[in-house]
C-alpha cells in the first residue's frame, strides 16, 4: 500500500467519523429542541390554569422540593390535556393539593429535665 492510498484511506476514516459526530450533534440538538418545545408548551398550560399566585407558591416551593414541584407540574399538566380542570387553580386549592401530596414533618421536642 502506498502512502497515498494510505492517506486516503486515513481522509476516508476521519471523515466518516466526522460525518457520525455531526449527525450524533444533529440528533442531541433535535431532542433538546423537542424537550424545550414541549417545556414551553407545559409552561403555556399552567400559566392558564394556575392563578398568579399558584405560581408564586410552586415557585418559591421548587427552590426547596423541585422534585415535587415537576411531579405536581406535570400531574395538573395532563389534567388540562384530559379536560379535566375546568376552572383555574388558585392558591389555596394548590395548598390543599400539596398538602396531601408532601408528607408531614415529625415534630422533635426535647425536654429537659
Amino acid at each position: 500500500m502506498s502512502s497515498d492510498e494510505e492517506l486516503e484511506l486515513i481522509r476516508r476514516r476521519r471523515l466518516a467519523e466526522l460525518q457520525m459526530q455531526l449527525e450524533s450533534e444533529q440528533q442531541t440538538a433535535e431532542i433538546r429542541r423537542r424537550n424545550s418545545e414541549a417545556q414551553a408548551q407545559r409552561q403555556a398550560v399552567l400559566r392558564t390554569i394556575l392563578t398568579p399566585e399558584a405560581r408564586e407558591r410552586l415557585a418559591a416551593l421548587r427552590m426547596t422540593r423541585p422534585e415535587i414541584v415537576s411531579d405536581v407540574e406535570q400531574q395538573l399538566f395532563m389534567l388540562a390535556q384530559q379536560g379535566r380542570i375546568n376552572r383555574q387553580i388558585d392558591d389555596n386549592t394548590l395548598k390543599d393539593l400539596l398538602s396531601r401530596i408532601i408528607p408531614k414533618k415529625r415534630e422533635i421536642s426535647i425536654e429537659r429535665k
